[in-house]
Order: structure tokens, then C-alpha cells, then sequence
């Protein structure tokens, strides 16, 4: 096209068969004859300018068409409207209109002759890459998102700038390539959308004019003046480097000039919705009108029953235009009693609030009557959004530093609980504010019912022994290679010693390996292994290479072969990860069933702790039938990591064997937060108990036997009371109905270790998918060993 810009990656033409061919599908479904003939008409008219369906190459064409272009255009462009909407036909990115609406062409008028559109903040290198992903999305079928506000800024007759917001509409635009375009791949993409800046990769991907662009874009204009007005005020309003006084300075100035009124003093409250109170605003220098000298008050009793509807539950304004008559029908309300306090004769409270939640109250005020009212609180519209926005900023930042003491004094802490830290956090800054000194108090839930489950590797110590023993026996007979290699070329001494010793360390491997034997194979690499290689790499080229083999299989770290012990621990942390990430994800559906304290903790398996009871969710009835679900989602959860750590073996570079146990412990226990060691910990030496029992149950041996409790392919439930076994046995006969265990349930007595006496356990069978998908078909253990050996 001429006279368009060469660097683009579109050659442009201007085409209407798109919307010719709309026409055509329109004129098969339609039933009024009028409609029909009009449209009949309108395709036999532009049928006569076949260049309007192969497209103009020169935008100078257009006038010789405009007729033809405003016939065809017609339903697009409805006359009727031609006074109100700013709108024009369009070629993308290249600020060319034409059948603009009459409006538009006036506005153009108006900006002067010499006047050329251009797109706000869109340099040559942006441009280029919109007209890459202009492609993509429409050749290729993504759906990439470079969607950004686009203006252009028009004076007007009088020099004012004014400004346009820009809405495109491409429905109309077909994409080709040419002979020189290059096909894009898939990873091709992905390798674009990850280098926005590169302009470099973008043009030899699409080279310029190697693809064509056949029709025309709309073009709706949108008169923002206005906004971006508003939006000059809000950065100004909401500027981050003000202080708070500046800030409720400006508050105060703003609206004195929108009301016209010089001595309307402005307030402001916090709403806590969690506790149902106003409380005042962080800073000293915000006043409220609704608490005047108190911090706290209940918000229910603070304000009438109407000012509570309208302001916190239907978040509209509440106004009192004549606070001397209200006051005769509401003397004792303590609203009346604040304002006239502070001798204020009318009022406009006004509601802060995100598409959430009420978030604070906004309090103008006036010494006269009606000078504040109902009908001129209409004004707060237009400037409550950014007051809203900078009420969130300060509400975050008091969250933040609130978050920072909590972070400071008690690290990471679940948010089932985090109501209480906030609350000890308010007091610690109150405190700190008030005289420089605070500290942060121990926290403490009694009545509490501890829940406890662990999925344990099977053999971990003996799998990363053996792992261990494999690498170094490998390391030493790549050693003992090269010296046998270094011994046929000069027969010293010294190698035939070397190669005594990696025998005896190869002998001492192979029958005695304990936590010393890393150490001295190290000691004897350091000492003789690693100053002989130095030299056998000066001897030969066949040495050097046989050396530079041994070291390329070296973790360059430890200077010791990493490859068994690498799939060990590969293995380990992908089983770990993957388990955690589920019961991590699993744990928010565990929370709608009650809120509850949870943390878990990754070392050759994944525990987990679950502590619930009523002190420790925030005004939450509970009952024990929470406490219930809550061993059932426990259970069938465990079941589920089992599925999930075998579903893992097919693609981990080791195969490992899992073992899983729940402890029940039936009374209940305190935990306090310790504030030395940043963690909860169960309180009292009675509660002590329950946390020798999980630190030794794992090792228990059944009664009279050799057998440990925890066995691959089957879950453990440790219990101590007769209750505690009928409640899991009617979990196990439910969860019998869904597949997830199998029938061989065994009943059994616990060996008393340490401290530890008269438990019992209940053992079941595991059944499993093969994997996930596979939910509808269950196999044993023995079966998945077979499944996962092929």
C-alpha cells in the first residue's frame, strides 16, 4: 500500500469482502422482503467496484470509493447517530480514518489543519510487535493479551487538549501470508512472549511486509477529558511520598472546594467487620465525628438503627442536613452526642467501600444547617473511588507493618490462627506508640484436638546407604581403571600401592558400611588419589582422557561420584514435593469444614499436625461432629497421598515404598506458641503425651512379634480407647464402599515402648490406582508392584 509504513510486518489493503460476504449470509436467513431487497440493492450496487473486495493499495483511493464505501457501511455507521458517536473506519496502527461520523469530523476540524492523529505513548518498536501478535492471534488462533488503553489527544477550537480513549473492532480483517513469511512455530512463541523487548527476534520472525492484511478496522472514540482529570487528582490526592497530615490536608482542601464551604472539616473511622466495632484511623491527625474522644466503640450502638442500614449493610450515603431537629427525635443517640460536640449542624457520612467490603466510614461536616445534605452528597461520586483507593493503601500498609511485627516476633503463621496474632500485633504497635516500650505475649488455645498423620519412605536410611555404597564403589573402580591403565605404561611402586588400597576400601565397602566410610574414602581421595591424577595427566593422551572421564562424572562440589545418591535425593524431593503440594491443596477444602490449625513438615515422607477446637476459630459455633469430618478427610486424604506417591514411581529415576499412619489421641490438650522457639507446641506436662507417643510410635512393634506397625501397602490408625476404634472402623467400612481400602482389616495390640503404654492399632489395606485417571479401577499392593515393575 502506498505511502504506509515500510518497517511493519503487514502489508495493508484495504478490503471490505468480509463484511460483503456477511451481507451474502444475511440475505439467506432473513424473512422481511424490505430488509432483504435493501440488502439485495446495497450487493448489486458495490458489485460495480470490484477493487472494494480486492483491495485498494493506496489510502488516496478511498475518496474515489466513498460513496460506495458509506452505502456499504451503512448498518455499521447509522446515519442517525452520525451527531452522536465518535467513530470512523480504520486501518490498524496507522492513524488513517475514513467514513468518520460527523461528529468526529468535526472534532478533526476543529484541531486545525495542520493536525495529525497519533497514537499516545506507542513507539515504532511496540507498533511493530502489535502487528506480530495482531498475527498470531489471528492467523494462528492464540489468544494473546496486548490489550492496553490506546488515546489520542485532540485540541479543540479553543486549544484545549482533549483526550480520546481508542476502541478497536477487527472483525472485519483477513491475514495471509506471503512467500517470505516464516511459518511460527509453537515454541517459537513461547520464545517471543517471553522477549517482549526484543524487537531484533520479533522482525526475523516476521519479517517487515511479509504477510497481508486485507480489510479495515472500526475505530470508537471515547471522550475521557474528564477522567483523566480525575485521575491528575487522584495522583496527587494519593501521591505515596505525602505524609499522613499532607494527605488529610489535601482530603480537606478538595472537598472545601467542591462544596464551596471554607470551614467543612472532614473525618474518617475504620470499620472492623470481623469484630463489629469503629475503631480510629493509625494516624493521630485523622479526627472522627463518630467516635470523637473514644478509640473503640461498638458500631451498633454507636450510630441509630437507620444510619446502620443505610451506611454498613446497604453502603449508602446517610445524611443529616439539621443535626438541632434530628437530635429532638434522637437525643441519646451517641452519633447526635458526638456531632454536637464538635458543634456541628449538618453532616454527609458517606460509606468507603471496595467491591468487598465496608471498609471505613467518610465524614463531612458543617456548623450550619443544609449546608450538607442528600441532595448535594451526589458530588462524592465522582472522587469517593480514589478515596476508597487510599483508604486500602493505608489500611494495607497498617496490615503490612501489623504482618511485620507478627513476621518479626513469631515468623510464618498459619491463617486459621492469624486473628489473634493481628489482634496482639494492634496491641504491641499501640503499646510501642504509646511509650516506646512493648512485647509481644505468648499465645495460647485450650481444648484443643490434636490430629496427627505421617507418609513415611520405607527403608530411607538403608536406600541412601545403599545408594552411597554404589557411588563409591563405582568412583573406585574408575580409579582403580585408570591406574591399572597408568601401571601397563610405567610400572611404579606408588601405583601398585594405590591400587592395594582401593581394594582394601573396595573390601571394607562391600562388607562393612557404616556413617565413617564417606569420610575415609574422601580422606584417601584428598590425600592420594586426586595429587596422582595431576600427574597421570601429564603421562598420555589415553591417560588424560581417562582422566578427564573420571572427573566428568564428579560433583564438582564434593569432588566424589553423585549419581545413585542423585536419583536417591531426586527422588526423595520430587516425592516430597509432590506430597506436600496435595495436602497442601487438599487442606483448603479442609477448611470449609472447619477452621483449624495445620502445618506440615517434609523429611523422608511428609507429616503433618491438625490441631481443632473452639478457641482456636473467631466466633465460630463448633461441635465434635466438625472434629469427625475432619478424622474422615484425614483418613481418606492419607489414602489418596499413597495413590498419589506410587502414581510418582513411573516417572522418578528410583522406585521407593511408602508406609502411612494416623494417631488418634482422644482427650483434649493446650498448645501455646512458644515465642523463643517461633512454633506451637502442645502445653503441660500432661499434654507432654501425646507428643512422646508420635515421636516413638512410628517404631512400635507389634505385640509378641518382630513386625513393625507401619507396613507398606497398608495405613495404621493408633488408638487408645474402645470409642476411638468403632468411630475409624465405620470410616473404613465407608471408605470400603469407595475403593479406597481393602477388606483385610486387622486389630491389633501395640509392644508399651517408652513412656508409652496400652496402645492399639487397626491396619487395612490400601487399594490403589494405577493412575489418575484410572479412578474407577482399584488394585492391591502386590498387584501395583507388578504394575509398576513392567
Amino acid at each position: 500500500m502506498k505511502n504506509q509504513i515500510q518497517d511493519f510486518p503487514l502489508d495493508i489493503k484495504i478490503s471490505f469482502h468480509k463484511i460483503i460476504d456477511q451481507y451474502k449470509d444475511l440475505i439467506h436467513n432473513e424473512h422481511s422482503s424490505i430488509a432483504k431487497s435493501y440488502m439485495e440493492d446495497v450487493l448489486d450496487y458495490v458489485s460495480s467496484f470490484p477493487k472494494l473486495v480486492e483491495g485498494l493499495d493506496d489510502p488516496e483511493d478511498l475518496n474515489k470509493y466513498k460513496d460506495a464505501i458509506r452505502i456499504l457501511l451503512d448498518d455499521l455507521f447509522p446515519n442517525i447517530l452520525t451527531n452522536n458517536e465518535i467513530k470512523a473506519a480504520s486501518l490498524p496502527f496507522h492513524n488513517i480514518v475514513f467514513n468518520s461520523t460527523k461528529r468526529l469530523k468535526g472534532i478533526l476540524a476543529n484541531a486545525g489543519e495542520d493536525f495529525e492523529l497519533s497514537i499516545r505513548n506507542l513507539d515504532e518498536d511496540m507498533f511493530y510487535v502489535y502487528g506480530c501478535i495482531l498475527i498470531l492471534n489471528h492467523h494462528y488462533g492464540y489468544t494473546i493479551d496486548f490489550s492496553r488503553p490506546l488515546y489520542y489527544d485532540i485540541p479543540d477550537a479553543n486549544g484545549i487538549l482533549k483526550h480520546y480513549k481508542i476502541a478497536l473492532n477487527a472483525d472485519f480483517i483477513d491475514i495471509t501470508p506471503t512467500e517470505t513469511a516464516i511459518d511460527i512455530t509453537e515454541e517459537d512463541v513461547d520464545l517471543l512472549i517471553q522477549n517482549i523487548d526484543d524487537i531484533d527476534l520479533w522482525r526475523k520472525m516476521f519479517p517487515p511486509l511479509s504477510w497481508i492484511f486485507r480489510g479495515f478496522t472500526i475505530t470508537n472514540l471515547i471522550d475521557v477529558t474528564v477522567d483523566d482529570a480525575i485521575s491528575e487528582l487522584k495522583t496527587t490526592l494519593l501521591h505515596p511520598e505525602t505524609s499522613d497530615q499532607e494527605e488529610l490536608l489535601k482530603f480537606k482542601e478538595i472537598f472545601q472546594s467542591i462544596y464551596k464551604v471554607s470551614d467543612l472539616r472532614v473525618g474518617f473511622t475504620v470499620f472492623n467487620k470481623r469484630e463489629m466495632v469503629f475503631e480510629r484511623m493509625n494516624t493521630k491527625n485523622a479526627h472522627s465525628f463518630i467516635l470523637h474522644d473514644k478509640l473503640v466503640n461498638d458500631c451498633t450502638t454507636g450510630i441509630c438503627s437507620t444510619s446502620f442500614q443505610r451506611l454498613i449493610e446497604d453502603q449508602t450515603y446517610f445524611t443529616i442536613a439539621n443535626i438541632d431537629e434530628y437530635s429532638k427525635l434522637n437525643d441519646n443517640n451517641l452519633l447526635v452526642q458526638n456531632l454536637k460536640a464538635n458543634d456541628v449542624k449538618s453532616c454527609i457520612l458517606a460509606p468507603i467501600a471496595n467491591d468487598k467490603e465496608l471498609l471505613g466510614i467518610l465524614e463531612l461536616v458543617s456548623y450550619r444547617k443544609n449546608e450538607l445534605n442528600s441532595i448535594n452528597a451526589i458530588k462524592l461520586d465522582d472522587v469517593l473511588p480514589y478515596i476508597v483507593t487510599a483508604v486500602e493503601r493505608n489500611r494495607n500498609e497498617f496490615e503490612n507493618r501489623i504482618k511485620a511485627v507478627i513476621q518479626s516476633e513469631c515468623t510464618s503463621i498459619h491463617p486459621s490462627v492469624l486473628w489473634i496474632f493481628e489482634k496482639e500485633a494492634k496491641h504491641f504497635i499501640n503499646d510501642l506508640d504509646e511509650d516506646g516500650l512493648a512485647s509481644f505475649k505468648d499465645i495460647a488455645f485450650k481444648d484443643i484436638y490434636p490430629l496427627y498423620g505421617q507418609i513415611d519412605i520405607v527403608g530411607s536410611s538403608e536406600a541412601r546407604n545403599v545408594a552411597i555404597q554404589k557411588d563409591l564403589l563405582h568412583q573406585l573402580e574408575l580409579i582403580d581403571t585408570i591406574i591399572n591403565k597408568a601401571y601397563e605404561i610405567e610400572e611404579l611402586p606408588i601405583y601398585d600401592q594405590v591400587r592395594f588400597r582401593i581394594k582394601e576400601f573396595e573390601d571394607d565397602l562391600h562388607e562393612n558400611l557404616n556413617a565413617s566410610s564417606e569420610q575415609k574414602v574422601f580422606n584417601l581421595l584428598q590425600r592420594e588419589v586426586n595429587p596422582l591424577m595431576e600427574h597421570l595427566t601429564n603421562q598420555s593422551e589415553e591417560l588424560t582422557a581417562l582422566v578427564d572421564e573420571y572427573q566428568d562424572q564428579l560433583n564438582p562440589e564434593t569432588g566424589v561420584v553423585y549419581n545413585h545418591r542423585k536419583k536417591y535425593d531426586e527422588t526423595v524431593q520430587r516425592i516430597n514435593r509432590t506430597m506436600a503440594r496435595f495436602l497442601d491443596k487438599s487442606q483448603i477444602e479442609a477448611q470449609k469444614i472447619y477452621p483449624h490449625y495445620f502445618e506440615r513438615y517434609k523429611t523422608d515422607g511428609v507429616d503433618h499436625n491438625m490441631y481443632i477446637g473452639p478457641s482456636l476459630a473467631f466466633n465460630k459455633p463448633y461441635n465434635k461432629v466438625y472434629l469427625y469430618n475432619l478424622r474422615l478427610w484425614q483418613l481418606s486424604t492419607m489414602v489418596e497421598m499413597e495413590n498419589r506417591f506410587y502414581q510418582l514411581q513411573k516417572s522418578t529415576p528410583m522406585k521407593l515404598e511408602a508406609a502411612s499412619m494416623i494417631l488418634v489421641f482422644n482427650s483434649t490438650l493446650s498448645i501455646r506458641y512458644r515465642m523463643d522457639e517461633k512454633k506451637f507446641d502442645v502445653d503441660g506436662t500432661y499434654n507432654a503425651r501425646y507428643e512422646i507417643i508420635k515421636k516413638r510410635i512410628d517404631k512400635a512393634y507389634i505385640k509378641n512379634t518382630e513386625e513393625r506397625i507401619t507396613q507398606k501397602g497398608k495405613i495404621a490408625i493408633i488408638y487408645s480407647q474402645s470409642s476411638d476404634e468403632r468411630e475409624y472402623l465405620r470410616y473404613i467400612k465407608y471408605l470400603q464402599t469407595k475403593d479406597y481400602l481393602g477388606d483385610n482389616v486387622e486389630l491389633l495390640e501395640l509392644e508399651d515402648v517408652q513412656g508409652v503404654i496400652g496402645l492399639k492399632a487397626i491396619r487395612v489395606n490400601i487399594l490403589y490406582h494405577p493412575d489418575e485417571t484410572s479412578t474407577d479401577k482399584s488394585i492391591t499392593y502386590e498387584d501395583l508392584v507388578d504394575y509398576l515393575s513392567k
